[in-house]
């Protein structure tokens, strides 16, 4: 799966959905899509994330008290 880091706006491709989707770990790691060689895996924080949309990330992949916040 490929995201966006908000700062530089390159893409990054995810290295591991399940951690992705869990809202407990607020890092992911995942290789900066820069350049013509592989980069090597580097740990991002999730809320530096995009999708490659512009869109957020879903609050439930964020936060683990998501639900006690509506």
């Amino acid at each position: 799966m490929l995201l966006k880091d908000k700062q530089s706006g390159e893409l990054v491709k995810i290295a591991d959905l399940e951690t992705l989707i869990d809202p407990t770990k607020s890092t992911v790691t995942a290789k900066l899509q820069a350049g013509q060689e592989e980069q090597d895996p580097e740990e991002f924080a999730k809320d530096a994330l995009l999708f490659p949309s512009n869109e957020n990330l879903p609050e439930c992949w964020l936060n683990p008290n998501y639900q006690q916040a509506i």
